[in-house]
């Protein structure tokens, strides 16, 4: 990895909506760019969060304009839609690749993990082949210059090494205890929240429509 200016440190928000970003841009590709009624369903997500959140559309738009001006993030209007949809720019400002993003939106949204946690919840955003891939790309991210994660040490009863991302401020203490486990209630919980989430984007496309049928009506 080619050496990179310092990092920024973001905050909670920051995080949480860049996060987002991340992730739907590689689960709902076609809904990608996100609306804001979108971001904020997926920043509120109860499944595959953690902390769960319930911010609202101030708090969105504030950390969407802080992270404008880092550079991190950029409107996107067209397609025929008037209503402005918002991307990432992560792989822009630094030299990420699919592997990168992937890892570092599961530590972003999940907190610590281990290899393992990142390989069994990374699917939907990237294909790896093994925890030894997993491994490689995390000892990658560790390597470049700055590091974008670094390896938590142990707690006692740990059994596996977890890492944790570098672009803001971490309390390693919130996540002693109750790491992120995926359950078949959980998958299946957020499954249905994607559903919805589909819905409610294809509610609002459908009422965009809708009104701009009867704007030419007029």
């Amino acid at each position: 990895m080619e050496e990179i200016s310092n990092l920024p440190i973001l905050s909670a928000q920051e995080l949480r909506v860049l996060g987002s970003l991340l992730e739907k841009s590689k689960t709902t590709p076609e809904y990608y760019p996100l609306t804001l009624n979108a971001l904020m369903t997926a920043c509120n997500q109860k499944t595959s969060r953690k902390p769960v959140v319930s911010y609202d559309e101030n708090i969105i738009l504030d950390a969407l304009d802080k992270l404008r001006k880092r550079g991190l993030t950029s409107t996107a209007i067209g397609g025929g839609s008037r209503v402005t949809k918002y991307k990432h720019n992560l792989a822009i400002q630094y030299p990420l690749i699919p592997q990168d993003l992937a890892v570092l939106c599961l530590l972003i949204l999940r907190g610590p993990l281990t290899p393992g946690e990142i390989n069994n919840n990374a699917g939907r955003l990237f294909d790896f082949e093994s925890i030894e891939e997993v491994q490689q790309v995390i000892n990658r991210l560790m390597e470049s210059t700055p590091p974008f994660v670094k390896q938590l040490s142990k707690k006692p009863g740990q059994k596996e090494v977890r890492f944790i991302h570098l672009l803001g401020d971490i309390n390693e203490d919130d996540y002693e205890t109750l790491p992120y486990a995926s359950t078949n209630k959980d998958d299946y919980i957020e499954t249905l929240e994607a559903r919805v989430e589909v819905l409610e984007i294809e509610l609002n496309k459908l009422r965009e429509e809708f009104n701009n049928l009867m704007e030419q009506l007029r």
